[in-house]
């Protein structure tokens, strides 16, 4: 392989590492359902990387007051916080858009330099997965101070939700698992 070949994939690989760290920009604050479709949470609510990957935390609130809003008998001070939250995820999300935008034309014009800055590149990144971090948590403690306002009633309410949902995510791990042992075993026998 000539200096060159090695140098292009190096870059190739960056770049699909790089491309993938971005991929999470889009989870911002997003509920799973509900007026705007599926969010970068995944069907169940999650964030990504799982339920236990990063920004889980984070949305998942949102996603079970978003669910169980039919259920909840919003007051009109509560269903203020509802609107609110729901607006500002919006916004949120159009900002991490954005955002992961400026990251890829970054790197679209470093690409097309004969000596790409990679390092440049990354630091933009960086930058903006501080910022998405800290939309999903601004957002997060909207839905949070929105709970706060729950009576008795509705906290019951997402609680029950919140239970069900992690235990549907610990029977998919195990299935997951077990998947995952009956596959290795396949593939080295």
């Amino acid at each position: 392989m000539t200096m060159h070949t090695n140098l292009r994939r190096i870059t190739l690989v960056t770049v699909a590492a790089l491309t993938m760290a971005l991929g999470a920009g889009f989870a911002v604050a997003q509920p799973a359902g509900g007026q705007y479709g599926p969010g970068a949470g995944g069907p169940h609510g999650f964030g990504p990387g799982g339920p236990h990957g990063a920004g889980a935390g984070d949305q998942m609130i949102g996603n079970l007051i978003e669910r169980a809003k039919t259920q909840l008998n919003l007051n009109a001070f509560q269903q203020k916080l509802f609107e609110t939250a729901v607006a500002d995820a919006k916004l949120a999300r159009e900002a991490a858009r954005t955002r992961h935008q400026q990251v890829k034309d970054a790197l679209q014009l470093q690409l097309g330099s004969a000596d790409p800055d990679l390092a440049a590149v990354a630091k933009i990144a960086d930058a903006v997965e501080q910022q998405n971090r800290d939309a999903r948590r601004q957002i997060r403690d909207e839905w949070l101070n929105l709970y706060s306002q729950f009576n008795a009633d509705q906290k019951a309410i997402v609680r029950d939700m919140l239970q069900k949902r992690m235990a549907h995510a610990e029977t998919f791990r195990q299935k997951m698992h077990e998947w995952m042992q009956q596959h290795r075993g396949a593939t080295s026998g």
